[in-house]
């Protein structure tokens, strides 16, 4: 599965999300109306990344951190989101982490009630056969 691929079905799998392009590139919205992610395919540079909404001091302490990793975006960096660049070695994990945060602080209440309804259920999520049958 490619980084974009990749990326679609994590935010694909938050309740109540829908994805349409927006400034020429994917965008992921909650209820239709607000972004949380987007995607940007060298869309002001030669490298492929997704821009994210982000918790305060997230983007100022993780582009600190590992700015080979993540950065500032334009026109919406000022706000806190954060950059995170997809042609560098990933750990799908943490870009789940990253998605799910921004997802967090776009959606409204009652979505992330649900959300965390969903996490805490275990019935709720996808059975793994990773294990095999037992």
């Amino acid at each position: 599965m490619d980084a974009l691929e990749h990326l679609r079905a994590l935010c694909l799998a938050l309740p109540e999300v829908t994805e349409r392009l927006s400034h020429g590139e994917p965008t992921w919205f909650v209820r239709g109306k607000k972004t949380f992610v987007t995607f940007a395919d060298h869309h002001h540079d030669d490298r492929r990344a997704f821009w994210c909404a982000a918790g305060p001091d997230v983007q100022q302490t993780l582009v600190a951190q590992a700015p080979e990793s993540y950065f500032r975006p334009p026109y919406v960096g000022h706000r806190g989101w954060l950059g995170v660049y997809l042609d560098v070695p990933l750990d799908w994990d943490v870009i789940a982490d990253l998605v799910e945060d921004a997802y967090r602080v776009i959606a409204p209440k009652t979505l992330v009630a649900q959300l965390d309804d969903r996490v805490a259920d275990p019935a709720d999520l996808p059975q793994s056969s990773a294990h095999g049958d037992l």
